[in-house]
């Protein structure tokens, strides 16, 4: 048995939470934030047996989308009032896959 933690940015959760389910996996979802550009994320938290890892990471693979965003970046000209855009890649998973030792309902 496995236990995969997948951190993916908030605007996909509910997609990928769908999909998920709707593949038959459950799911529980914890709300998180990135420390660098201090971001709403979800992390997803999932018990699956061995065989079911693969599945799972199609499924997100087609569901936590990466894109390009647009964050203001302060300039480093002193006095200067006015911001510049950075653009970043947000989105897609970050997905630990950890072996479970023992797993109980009570």
């Amino acid at each position: 048995m496995k236990m995969i933690l997948a951190v993916v940015q908030a605007d996909d959760a509910a997609k990928v939470m769908q999909a998920l389910t709707s593949a038959g996996h459950r799911v529980t979802r914890i709300a998180t934030q990135g420390a660098w550009l201090r971001r709403e994320n979800t992390t997803l938290l999932l018990g699956v047996a061995d065989h079911q890892v693969e599945d799972v990471l199609n499924i997100l693979k087609q569901t936590a989308q990466r894109r390009i965003s647009y964050i203001p970046s302060p300039r480093e000209v002193p006095g200067a009032l006015s911001t510049r855009v950075m653009d970043v890649e947000v989105g897609g998973a970050t997905v630990f896959v950890l072996n479970v030792e023992r797993f109980e309902q009570l």
